[in-house]
């Protein structure tokens, strides 16, 4: 089987103007590449564009450095662009933290054995032991910090010391049941995907669906975003929903609502490890989806 070559993924946002489509084109095309996606949109209401470009670096003279480079002075600085420049043969490094329910990481753990997903989970940290088997489905190093809520600060120095050490590049909070401290997420901005098991901005807090049951919702849903320090308010990157009936105990709405958060998170890790979310102010865009 041939091996797939190289791609580059250019995200812009930009003040709207004429020319700004073909500016990014004609960039990738002068160079010799060959582009393989190019999707855009416009925020009429603030004016501005955004733009998805993805190409293939066979031919493309120019070497990854020099793309970067380049593209900023010639075609970024012209157009008050907002740009980032991302290589498919660059493998992100995912951590992923949890608590004590299994359903998110076992599907995570599916997804890797089944090599649905470009990236590697070198290690598990949670704040209890009892998923230390389920990370071993995949090999990964399981580190526990049960002391996480009486010495937070501390307990995320030693964390943070240790993604560091496992060259991480972005954190998943796949039901980990602690908040962040402003200082943690510093390290991590916008690269700390947090699944929320409710339909945001409905329902926050720990026990959303404890909360809809006593409402009588006919639908509960999942929400996935990044972390922010306000809590559970950060730029969202998927949702689902799914219907509840009338006859539908707590233990229902736990069952469905878990099945829905681990597909709304599994999408969510898709689009960021295939850069297909451009943030914005506080929400995202998201291609592709």
């Amino acid at each position: 089987m041939q091996e797939k070559q190289e791609e580059a993924i250019l995200l812009v946002h930009s003040p709207d103007r004429p020319g700004l489509v073909r500016a990014v084109t004609d960039f990738i095309f002068n160079y010799g590449g060959n582009i393989h996606a190019l999707q855009h949109c416009v925020d009429y209401s603030d004016k501005v564009t955004f733009i998805r470009a993805k190409w293939g670096m066979d031919g493309f003279s120019l070497s990854r450095e020099e793309t970067e480079e380049i593209f900023r002075r010639k075609v970024a600085q012209r157009f008050d662009m907002k740009s980032e420049i991302f290589f498919t043969g660059d493998i992100p490094r995912m951590a992923v933290f949890v608590s004590g329910l299994p359903h998110c990481l076992s599907d995570i753990i599916y997804r890797l054995r089944a090599r649905e997903w470009n990236v590697e989970m070198p290690l598990v940290i949670s704040n209890h032991p009892d998923l230390k088997d389920v990370a071993a489905l995949h090999g990964a190093d399981f580190y526990v910090f049960e002391d996480v809520q009486d010495n937070k600060e501390e307990t995320e120095a030693r964390q943070i010391e240790l993604l560091r050490h496992y060259k991480v590049d972005f954190i998943v909070l796949a039901r980990y049941m602690q908040i962040l401290t402003g200082n943690f997420i510093s390290n991590y901005p916008n690269r700390i995907i947090n699944i929320h098991h409710s339909f945001l901005p409905a329902f926050p807090g720990a026990r959303p669906y404890h909360s809809a049951y006593e409402k009588g919702v006919k639908v509960i849903g999942a929400t996935c975003h990044y972390v922010t320090e306000e809590l559970d308010s950060g730029p969202i990157i998927d949702q689902d929903v799914i219907k509840v009936n009338y006859d539908d105990s707590i233990n229902d709405f736990i069952r469905k609502g878990q099945d829905l958060e681990k597909l709304v998170l599994s999408s969510s890790i898709w689009f960021h490890i295939n850069r297909e979310i451009l943030i914005y102010k506080d929400r995202t865009i998201v291609f592709n989806k």
